[in-house]
């Protein structure tokens, strides 16, 4: 199994995060269940609680294996979800069980994937990768409608570390906060993190 350090580390090479994916892909969805991973599930309660939506098209960045896009289906049956990720294998995991409409083998800080504009853009678990916020919120920025909501949680250690929150507020032009969560526990059967690391939920609309 992948070597969970690299997972505390956060961002890397592309190609090395990309095969970490790869050999982690057909053990991924049973190691964070053992985990008890929390962030798809506590994510979307957030969304539910703040608003009141019937978003057409989601796109749902590094979608992996579609944990979160489970959810998403769950609340949004009738939306049309499309999914991109830098692990070939996560994604061919993830296109047998028929959740997503369309899926790229991307990262998700490149400009462009789908000719489609989005009511709704998530990125749950993998801000920790992020090398470039500015081509990331250009990426978010081109593909999303105008009032659609951006979703996505972030590491409590990273944002204190990254001052995440004066980043977003370079963004206040394209980007209205709608609302921050508290700290929450995302990984609490993993000896490593516990308590000790955990994410705040985001979301923001586009003005």
């Amino acid at each position: 199994m992948t070597n969970f350090k690299s997972l505390v580390a956060g961002v890397g090479n592309l190609s090395k995060t990309s095969k970490y994916y790869d050999d982690w892909a057909e053990n991924y969805d049973e190691t964070l269940k053992l985990w008890n991973y929390q962030a798809p599930k506590k994510s979307i309660k957030f969304l539910k609680e703040t608003l009141n939506i019937k978003p057409k098209n989601i796109l749902d960045l590094a979608c992996g294996t579609g944990l979160f896009g489970i959810e998403l289906k769950k609340i949004y049956p009738k939306s049309n979800i499309y999914g991109s990720d830098i692990s070939k294998k996560s994604l061919k995991i993830l296109s047998d069980k028929k959740i997503y409409i369309k899926l790229k083998n991307k990262n998700f800080e490149e400009l462009h994937y789908f000719n489609t504009k989005f009511d709704l853009i998530s990125l749950i678990g993998s801000m920790t990768y992020c090398k470039n916020f500015k081509k990331l919120f250009a990426n978010i920025n081109k593909n999303i409608k105008k009032k659609g909501f951006v979703l996505f949680t972030h590491r409590v250690d990273l944002w204190k570390q990254q001052d995440f929150f004066n980043i977003l507020q370079t963004y206040q032009k394209t980007f209205k906060i709608t609302k921050i969560s508290r700290p929450l526990n995302y990984l609490p059967l993993n000896k490593d993190f516990k308590n000790k690391i955990k994410i705040k939920i985001v979301l923001l609309q586009k003005y």
